[in-house]
């Protein structure tokens, strides 16, 4: 998986297609991700001794591939190339633009 959290993404696929967010939690092992506003469900929680009881609106997971990362120039979803930097480090860059996604 070439996301990661915290990156911004647009969803390209389901329900919520052309919503953008931020990257919450990457699920590697299920190759999902959980994506800021995008996938709202609703939870039902029983009270406990800490929290009252309640229907809890909370982001569910969708899949990576519904998911394409926004291009930091054309603001359009793009896919993701790796290449080395002057110092040899390896770095994510955009296929558009090939602008280096930090």
């Amino acid at each position: 998986m070439k996301l990661k959290v915290g990156d911004k993404v647009v969803v390209k696929a389901g329900s919520d297609k052309g919503k953008v967010g931020k990257i919450i939690k990457t699920l590697r092992s299920e190759n999902k991700v959980i994506v800021e506003g995008v996938h709202i469900v609703k939870k039902h929680q029983k009270p406990t001794g800490q929290t009252s009881g309640g229907i809890l609106e909370i982001e569910a997971p969708i899949d990576a591939s519904n998911v394409m990362i926004v291009d930091p120039k054309t603001k359009k979803g793009t896919r993701i190339a790796h290449t080395t930097d002057k110092n040899g480090k390896k770095v994510r860059i955009s296929t558009k633009s090939k602008e280096v996604l930090d």
